[in-house]
């Protein structure tokens, strides 16, 4: 498994007990599962640290590889964080200077079509799948705003021939079954990185993304993981915010930028409650 801290052991959370939901993956599947994602990472960066690689030097013909980010991706460059993607969908580029080393930077189907190409030469079938969304309320119903990498995640698998699980979606359905005051419970620190129990939902959304599908890695599935079969889950219908949403505050929270330049390099921004918004893209 390949991606950042809402899919790796620990989870990334500060100040509460957090995991990522690949830790609760190998629950459900009839086959050992090797988690390699890292806290922090995006597709730029992953593939900087040579990540892609090492996978790729361990995987086996046969062998399952599920790639997810998106979390960390955006941004933009003026200031490089050393993982902000280049902007545009295709061959893209923009060249910018990360911890004093000039880089061509590219972006993130990019780097997703080319750790697919890499990952497949090896006999791998790979996963890719749209990233968790952070948390947040409107009317009772979650909010269901997905950025732009929600897109490019599938635009990637359609392009590269991975095979494509919408987890965000799913987990946007799941979220709604269970219900406002549960799922907040497990956003307990901030609206990214969730508690184990969080973890164990995501990744039971994930195993009901790949049955509904019939994923190739439907055919791994144990007892417990078919048993997630019989609910008739499917992934909510994701519709991108394309306007800056801002709501009468008295206080404003921002994560991912400040509140004068969300709409530029972000897009959006999540709404919480009358006094939290938070700026996400």
């Amino acid at each position: 498994m390949a991606g950042d801290s809402t899919m790796a052991r620990g989870g990334g959370g500060s100040g509460f007990t957090s995991d990522g939901w690949g830790q609760y993956l190998g629950s459900y599947l009839t086959i050992p599962v090797v988690n390699r994602a890292i806290g922090g990472r995006s597709s730029r960066s992953y593939t900087r640290e040579g990540r892609f690689a090492s996978i790729a030097n361990e995987v086996k013909s046969g062998d399952y590889v599920v790639i997810e980010f998106g979390i960390n991706d955006g941004g933009g460059l003026s200031t490089d964080n050393g993982r902000s993607v280049a902007s545009g969908t295709g061959d893209e580029t923009q060249v910018s200077t990360y911890n004093g080393v000039r880089e061509t930077v590219h972006t993130y189907p990019w780097y997703l079509q080319q750790a697919v190409a890499l990952l497949k030469g090896k006999g791998a079938t790979v996963i890719i799948a749209s990233h968790a969304p952070r948390a947040g309320w409107t009317n009772g119903k979650f909010n269901n705003s997905p950025d732009r990498f929600v897109d490019y995640a599938k635009l990637a698998a359609d392009r590269s021939g991975a095979q494509y699980v919408d987890h965000y979606g799913y987990i946007v359905t799941e979220y709604n079954r269970l219900g406002q005051s549960a799922v907040q419970a497990f956003y307990p620190g901030d609206y990214t990185h969730f508690t184990p129990a969080g973890a164990k939902v995501v990744a039971e959304a994930f195993v009901k993304g790949v049955i509904a599908g019939n994923k190739a890695l439907v055919n791994r599935l144990n007892t417990a993981g078919k048993a997630l079969g019989g609910g008739g889950s499917t992934p909510a219908t994701t519709t991108r915010a394309t306007t800056t949403t801002r709501a009468p505050a008295t206080t404003t929270r921002t994560t991912g930028g400040s509140s004068g330049n969300c709409a530029a390099l972000y897009g959006q921004w999540y709404v919480f409650s009358p006094s939290v918004k938070v700026c996400h893209g």
